[in-house]
């Protein structure tokens, strides 16, 4: 119950927070609407006891209690519409305040080990749901709050002081209703945490067969009926046990209408047989009837808004354990600032797996990346490439051992400031839903609007003639699925277009190099999607533009590599050889055979005679 309490208080606090004078006005209008009951029934039995009265009662008394009825139900809508648009207004304000606090706290996590966990995915999408959900719901059940108590509180005192057995009557049965409504509410909201993987599945084939990626294959392959016979096994699993649930609720909330129609109807003889032994008047009978109908309407409104609320209350849950996780590295404006690489980078006894029950990818390697060398990594797909470059970028940490810059391990030093220091092109590398200058500019937001500097870098990568021919030149929105907006710096207007697989690539290659100031450049599989003669030149262009920084080079095509000052040869997580192009082939190990079986589909006897034509 205290965990109940609490996560009720935060969510209730955070609308508070962000809109305080117009939550206090809606509570209050809410108070007011809940005396509309009780005052309707008490101008209801003040006017049928008047017209009783018979040519003794006063005509002007009974149109008064009629108007006064009728502006008392009209004063009631009115603030019923007036609440709505409050609760618009707070929810608009909590909608932008939890979408700022989830998202910075997302983006502040400086690794990846949150972002590649499933259990952490999970969370992170009912986190989404209840922070967008859980305040408006427990904000409409306060509402709902007030305005039964006070309904179901003036109803329950007029008739205590016209018919006190009554009362009784009403009391335990608006408790009852409220313990059931309560039982049924957590089992929904229990079927709704078991159920998140399974909506998790049920998105994810959804987003597939959406996927302008995926579309090629899906329909070169015919994936489209066992992708979708998928997504339906996904809804219908929900939707079996959702159901199961809710024959169950459905029957008791039934057995819970019954008994409330039963209430009514012995609260209901009882007053006629009193009225008619004389213990009542007239009115009393319309005030019961319009006592119990406020109570039933209040508490019908309060057990709906309360079946929001309990799953609502369940989900914030996973809201407030992101937003608790410990606060990310400081801002980048106040981080301190990352040395120049001076000497080297190296890599002693590091240990590296996924999780604790996860092999091994990095056993015990030992490496030395002198500043300003070039270091080609060499291995075949999981031998542990690409998680060295997680490493080096700080989106995992070694498990055992450790990475130095000039002799300081990594882990002491500012991530942020230390990622400033590092350029990267991404084997998956991203394309921005995004105009081309800011797919370009991305690289260095400090130089985002300079578009001298962003045309210069994607001339170096041979991409600037094609993003400049683009309808809309570098202001086209890079995009198929999305329609031009106002976002970034420039605005795209036309209409939005997509580039090759090759040019996308150009430009995630001009975004790593338009960071111009990093002595630490990392390159996985840069040139895979080019021809050989682009490769070549970008090659060439990346040697010039990079000379004096350290690299790290990753590709399969090994011609690629020969030139780097050390190869670094990776097999099983371990180091096998190290050294440069030709003593590695002088040796006659790993390398040299996988350097020779590249050869091998390359050699043709008539190359040499190309050659001597060619020189």
């Amino acid at each position: 119950m205290p965990r109940v309490v609490r996560t009720i208080a935060a969510a209730l606090r955070l609308q508070w927070r962000e809109a305080p004078v117009a939550s206090a006005t809606s509570y209050v209008l809410a108070a007011v609407a809940g005396l509309a009951a009780a005052a309707t029934g008490w101008w209801m039995r003040e006017l049928i006891d008047e017209l009783a009265a018979g040519p003794g009662g006063s005509a002007q008394r009974a149109v008064a209690l009629v108007a006064a009825a009728a502006a008392t139900t009209g004063a009631a809508v009115a603030i019923g519409h007036l609440n709505v648009y409050l609760n618009d207004a707070v929810r608009w304000r909590v909608t932008v305040a939890v979408e700022r606090t989830l998202f910075a706290k997302v983006t502040g996590l400086s690794g990846l080990r949150e972002l590649e966990s499933p259990a952490f995915q999970g969370e992170l999408r009912l986190a989404q749901q209840a922070a967008l959900e859980a305040p408006q719901q427990l904000s409409h059940l306060l509402l709902a709050m007030i305005t039964a108590a006070t309904a179901i509180a003036s109803s329950i005192a007029l008739v205590w002081l016209f018919m006190p057995s009554f009362a009784w009557i009403l009391l335990v049965a608006a408790t009852v209703e409220l313990a059931t409504q309560l039982y049924c509410s957590r089992r929904e909201a229990e079927l709704t945490e078991a159920l998140v993987q399974t909506h998790r599945w049920r998105d994810h084939h959804r987003a597939l067969l959406l996927d302008l990626q995926a579309a090629k294959e899906i329909r070169l392959y015919g994936l489209g009926a066992i992708l979708l016979d998928r997504l339906l096994g996904t809804l219908r699993r929900a939707a079996g046990r959702e159901l199961a649930l809710s024959r169950r609720t459905t029957g008791i909330r039934a057995g819970l209408a019954l008994m409330s129609a039963l209430v009514a109807i012995v609260g209901a003889v009882g007053v006629v047989r009193g009225t008619f032994a004389g213990h009542f008047q007239i009115g009393d009978v319309a005030l019961f009837l319009a006592a119990v109908a406020g109570v039933q309407a209040a508490a019908s409104a309060l057990f709906w808004e309360l079946a929001g609320a309990a799953r609502s209350v369940m989900v914030f849950e996973h809201y407030l354990a992101i937003v608790e996780l410990p606060e990310p590295a400081p801002a980048s404006n106040e981080a301190p600032e990352v040395p120049p690489l001076r000497d080297a980078i190296e890599l002693k006894d590091a240990w590296f797996r996924y999780g604790p029950d996860a092999p091994w990818v990095l056993r015990g390697v030992d490496l030395r990346i002198p500043a300003g060398s070039t270091l080609g990594l060499v291995g075949v797909n999981g031998a542990g490439k690409s998680t060295l470059v997680k490493l080096l970028c700080r989106f995992w940490e070694l498990e055992r051992g450790a990475i130095l810059w000039d002799g300081v391990d990594l882990r002491e030093l500012d991530v942020t400031a230390l990622r400033r220091r590092i350029a990267a092109t991404f084997q998956d590398f991203m394309a921005y839903d995004a105009t081309a200058a800011d797919n370009v500019g991305f690289g260095d937001v400090r130089h985002l609007a300079d578009r001298t500097r962003i045309r210069r870098i994607a001339d170096l990568s041979e991409i600037d003639e094609t993003l400049a021919a683009l309808p809309d030149g570098y202001d086209t929105l890079l995009s198929r699925t999305m329609e031009p907006g106002l976002e970034g710096d420039h605005a795209a207007s036309g209409p939005g277009t997509t580039l090759s697989g090759g040019q996308w690539q150009r430009v995630a290659l001009a975004r790593s190099l338009f960071r111009t100031d990093a002595d630490l450049m990392i390159l996985d599989e840069p040139s895979s999607g080019l021809d050989a003669g682009a490769e070549f030149r970008l090659n060439q262009a990346i040697a010039r533009h990079a000379a004096g920084k350290t690299r790290v080079l990753i590709s399969h095509r090994l011609s690629a590599l020969r030139n780097a000052d050390q190869l670094a040869v990776l097999r099983d997580g371990a180091i096998v050889e190290q050294g440069s192009h030709d003593e590695l082939m002088a040796r006659g190990g790993a390398y040299a055979e996988l350097f020779a079986l590249q050869a091998r589909g390359y050699h043709d006897r008539r190359l040499a005679a190309v050659e001597a034509i060619a020189g």
